[in-house]
């Protein structure tokens, strides 16, 4: 008398057992590269800003600041023309657990308040941004003349 194909029920559970471990060891490498990703994104989104600062000051001929606030940062104008809306143009939201830092290495100050200038040439003050989050952080030199990051650190967690 002939057994009808199939698989038994041994053969399943070790398959079953096989698929399991494949996919716990695929986990942390998934977490990882999502953890990458935002962290990408958050400098992306800061370059974005800056570049938003850099074309608005050509644009408009006219100075801008890029200034840090308690759980944000937001770009306005240096100073306000007459009649005009005192509201930031654009924000960035610093999420909860993290920290964006601004430095300007050519300070003269020891303190300089936290507000990167954009000057109506399309140049600004060297600074250097750092970001730490839960994903990990990065450190980005800014060029003067083109205010372009130069990424000097960048390591996700």
């Amino acid at each position: 008398m002939r057994r009808p194909e199939g698989f038994t029920l041994i053969e399943m559970v070790i398959a079953i057992a096989i698929l399991i471990v494949v996919l716990l060891l695929a986990v942390p490498s998934l977490s990882g590269v999502l953890a990458d990703k935002r962290l990408h994104r958050s400098l992306d989104e800061m370059n974005s800003f800056v570049a938003q600062a850099q074309e608005r000051s050509v644009t408009d001929r006219r100075s801008y600041l890029i200034v840090w606030l308690d759980g944000q940062i937001i770009l306005r104008p240096e100073g306000l023309l007459k009649g005009e809306d005192p509201t930031p143009i654009a924000t960035l939201k610093v999420r909860k657990g993290e920290v964006f830092k601004l430095s300007f290495p050519a300070a003269i100050d020891e303190k300089p308040p936290p507000e990167w200038i954009f000057w109506p040439s399309g140049n600004c003050e060297p600074a250097v941004v750092s970001f730490r989050g839960r994903d990990g952080g990065w450190t980005a030199k800014y060029s003067v003349l083109t205010a372009r990051a130069e990424l000097v650190n960048y390591a996700t967690r």
